[in-house]
């Protein structure tokens, strides 16, 4: 079950967000709330109740890092789970939105075939024309209703857009195999040039080296790196004529025992966004992100 709670202010989502969690509790099922620190405050009445608060500030900087998170949480847990997600109130830019949005979209891939998993995604009412094409059912302080814009198609459409980029860029390199070392060094300074700490610059190099290798790998020997930033944001891209045919590349824990399949986990795990395009005609198009 996948829902949005649409809410209208702090009074709305409280009432929203204990009513599904006091049921869960109710009903002997394990209730998690996936919350943004700022939240913490408004579920304070469920304090004792058996709540499990998770907090989703940092993890939730790059949403792509939500899924497996909420799979370690139905996987582990002894019977049925209900979860209050409410990772990124107010995302920081229109690219951290477009990415909530296709994590909206992505779950109910995710999640299709899993049993005794009831999600409520908490959304503002500014927020709900997006999310009627995300959640398949829209609950209010009154009412539920199913939602008549909620395509299951969303996430494979949204996953084959293009993403835009600035015509202008610090840098534009085209590459193959033998240009690695330079292509590493080229981001480190850059990066470092525009302020980013030096830890950071090399988290954003090696997230860099892993998707242009699997440019070379995948995509056809051969890709397109341009490197920009706007006043908080460095962003690598990374082009190629390859094509991705599953939106939730990098989504999936990868499994201890096998080799390879890491490189978009790892740039997941090191960059405060990251966002993957890719289609057919057009090719994979990969950005990555470092606040300063």
């Amino acid at each position: 079950m996948h829902e949005a709670l649409v809410h209208h202010g702090d009074e709305d989502y409280r009432a929203g967000a204990e009513a599904f969690l006091r049921a869960a509790v109710d009903a002997g099922e394990s209730a998690v709330a996936l919350v943004d620190s700022s939240r913490h405050h408004l579920l304070g009445g469920l304090a004792g109740t058996g709540v499990r608060l998770v907090d989703a500030e940092k993890l939730a900087r790059n949403p792509a890092r939500l899924i497996p998170v909420l799979r370690e949480l139905v996987d582990s847990a002894d019977g049925p789970v209900r979860c209050l997600a409410d990772p990124m109130p107010s995302p920081r830019h229109a690219d951290a939105a477009a990415e909530l949005a296709l994590h909206d979209a992505l779950l109910n891939l995710a999640f299709a075939d899993t049993t005794g998993f009831a999600l409520r995604c908490a959304v503002t009412a500014e927020r709900a024309p997006t999310a009627e094409r995300t959640h398949p059912v829209l609950v209010s302080a009154d009412e539920a209703r199913t939602s008549a814009a909620f395509s299951p198609g969303t996430a494979v459409d949204a996953f084959g857009a293009t993403l835009t980029a600035p015509t202008e860029a610090l840098a534009a390199v085209h590459f193959t195999l033998d240009d690695l070392p330079e292509l590493r060094d080229l981001v480190t300074v850059r990066a470092g040039a525009f302020g980013l700490p030096r830890e950071r610059a090399l988290d954003l190099t090696l997230a860099t080296n892993e998707i242009v290798t699997n440019s070379i790998v995948h995509g056809g020997d051969r890709g397109t790196l341009r490197l920009w930033h706007t006043e908080t944001t460095f962003v690598c891209e990374v082009t190629d004529s390859g094509h991705i045919r599953n939106p939730l590349v990098g989504r999936v824990a990868p499994i201890p025992a096998t080799l390879g399949g890491r490189g978009v986990w790892l740039a997941n795990q090191l960059c405060d966004l990251v966002r993957i395009r890719s289609d057919a005609h057009t090719g994979t198009c990969v950005q990555l992100q470092i606040d300063r």
